[in-house]
C-alpha cells in the first residue's frame, strides 16, 4: 500500500516546493523543519492505523473512558539525513523506542556504488509497529538492507516506510519484497540519474540538512 500524499493538495505540496527549490535551500534550518513537519503529517496518518485498547481515566469530576495506543512503535532511522524526518515522526510519537542504522554509499573503482552498513542498534521488534525513516527512496538498496538487518530483531506486528521522496520503480521493487509495508511518501518522481540520485528530487537530502562532508 502506497500513501502519495502530494496527490492532495495541502501543506505537504508547499513544504515540498520549497524543498526542491535551490533558492530556499541556503536556509539549512528552514530545510530541516520542512522535512520535520512531513515526519508530523506523515506520524499523525500512521496512528491511526495502530491498535488502541480502552482505558478509564480519571478527571477532576469523574471517571472518562478513553483510548491508547495498545503499545508504543519503533521508529527507526538511516544515519544522518534520516534525522530530520525521525525526529518529525518522534515529535508525536514521543515515547517511541528509536533504532538506528549506520549505512553509507561506498562508491567503486569503476565509479559504481554499493551500500555499505557498519553499525545497527534496535530494540525487540516481536508484536510491535515498525516506522522507518529515509527522506529519499532512490534506488532501494538502502531501505532493503536496513529492513534485512532488522528482521533479525523480532517478527514485527506492522511495517511503515516513510520517505519524503521516492523514485517510482524503488516503490515497486519495495512492495515486491515487503508486500507487507505501508509506504508513506510525500512526493514521487519518475526519474533516476547515473549516479543513483532522484530527477528532479532535491539533491543530497543529508548535505542540505547538515552540511558537506569529506568523502574517506
Amino acid at each position: 500500500m502506497v500513501y502519495h500524499l502530494a496527490k492532495t493538495h495541502s501543506l505537504v505540496n508547499s513544504w515540498i516546493s520549497e524543498l526542491r527549490s535551490i533558492a530556499s535551500q541556503t536556509d539549512r534550518m528552514r530545510f530541516r523543519r520542512n522535512i520535520e513537519r512531513i515526519g508530523e503529517v506523515m506520524a499523525y496518518e500512521i496512528s491511526k492505523t495502530m491498535p488502541y485498547n480502552a482505558v478509564d481515566m480519571q478527571t477532576p469530576l469523574g471517571i472518562y473512558r478513553g483510548v491508547a495506543m495498545a503499545h508504543q512503535p519503533v521508529i527507526a532511522t538511516i544515519f544522518r539525513a534520516g534525522f530530520p524526518l525521525f525526529q518529525g515522526l518522534l515529535h508525536y510519537f514521543d515515547q517511541a523506542d528509536g533504532a538506528f542504522i549506520a549505512s553509507y554509499r561506498k562508491h567503486d573503482a569503476d565509479g559504481g556504488f554499493h551500500i555499505q552498513q557498519e553499525y545497527v542498534t534496535c530494540p525487540d521488534l516481536s508484536g510491535r509497529t515498525l516506522i522507518v525513516a529515509d527522506p529519499m527512496l532512490a534506488t532501494g538498496s538502502s531501505i532493503i538492507l536496513a529492513l534485512e538487518e532488522l528482521e533479525k530483531y523480532g517478527r514485527h506486528a506492522a511495517l511503515h516506510i516513510a520517505v519524503v521522496i521516492a523514485y517510482s520503480e524503488a516503490v515497486e521493487k519495495i512492495e515486491k519484497k515487503f508486500p507487507q509495508a505501508q509506504i508513506w511518501t510525500a512526493d514521487i518522481d519518475n526519474e533516476l540519474d547515473g549516479k543513483g540520485y532522484i530527477i528532479p528530487g532535491l539533491g543530497d537530502a543529508g548535505d542540505l540538512a547538515f552540511g558537506g562532508k569529506v568523502k574517506g
